[in-house]
């Protein structure tokens, strides 16, 4: 096994491994460099659903599929209920994942509850040409590239992340829209925080739309969000996933923001995606 970078800051390619044979020392090995680089790749891991169940539960207990917001009917058609689809494919007429084509603003995963994810866990199965690609950006370097000025005012400061809204905008089934972002349900989290395991400082934003700062007027609010955000995702801190059949990507949630390109509704794509539970969940 060999683990080399592929960007200046961040990210890395795992390579000469199949996960489905993954011994101990090995993900130690893995899991150490999850947390040294924050996105790892391992290309050409051609796993079921089971097999990328069991790899993912290696780093913690997986979340299970909201079970609750599906008919009975499509309830039974699930082959295993802790991986979700994310697709733009139709059958019968019917969507077989979330998230569709559109566009996906910068985010981390559910950052709006109160213990989010720690690791996510996504495979690529089909792949269209042009478009689809994925984004991640460091949130250390991030925090490193804010002038001294506004660091010493985000100092004790919280961000209320929405819960209302997916990643292309679209309100969550069960929430009531609103106009202003202090109307928006969701926890509150520092904007600056120590990652748990590795002890670094980290931006810590969520997603910005209909974001809020507690304890703020919604003008200024508003001026400090757009004023942090512009070093979220400075392009010499930005990677680029360029999706092959396949590829298995595992980011650290509580370190970088992820988004996605839009794609022709035309081409079809497929990604099975494990969410690993918060240890303090």
């Amino acid at each position: 096994m060999n683990i080399n970078p592929i960007s200046l800051n961040f990210a890395a390619e795992v390579s000469d491994i199949d996960v489905r044979s993954i011994t101990n020392d090995e993900f130690n090995r893995v899991y150490e460099a999850w947390l040294t680089y924050g996105v790892l790749r391992i290309r050409r891991q051609h796993i079921n659903e089971d097999e990328l169940q069991a790899f993912s539960s290696r780093f913690g207990p997986l979340e299970e599929i909201p079970m609750g917001r599906l008919p009975e009917s499509e309830r039974a058609k699930i082959k295993n209920r802790y991986v979700t689809q994310l697709s733009n494919i139709l059958k019968d007429g019917k969507p077989i994942g979330g998230l569709g084509n559109a566009e996906a603003s910068w985010h981390s995963d559910m950052t709006y509850i109160d213990n989010p994810p720690p690791a996510s866990v996504l495979l690529g199965i089909e792949i269209p040409e042009k478009g689809g690609d994925t984004y991640f950006a460091d949130q250390n370097a991030a925090l490193m590239a804010i002038p001294d000025d506004l660091l010493a005012r985000l100092r004790g400061l919280s961000i209320k992340h929405n819960a209302a809204h997916t990643s292309v905008g679209k309100l969550r089934p069960g929430f009531e829209a609103f106009d202003d972002p202090r109307d928006a349900p969701g926890s509150v989290h520092p904007v600056i925080t120590a990652h748990p395991e590795t002890g670094k400082q980290a931006l810590y934003l969520g997603r910005r739309e209909w974001a809020y700062i507690p304890g703020l007027e919604l003008d200024d609010s508003e001026a400090l969000l757009d004023e942090i955000w512009s070093y979220a995702a400075l392009p010499e801190n930005v990677w680029q996933q360029q999706w092959q059949p396949f590829d298995l990507i595992i980011w650290d949630n509580r370190r970088v923001l992820h988004r996605r390109d839009d794609f022709n509704q035309s081409a079809r794509r497929l990604m099975k995606r494990c969410q690993v539970l918060s240890k303090l969940g």
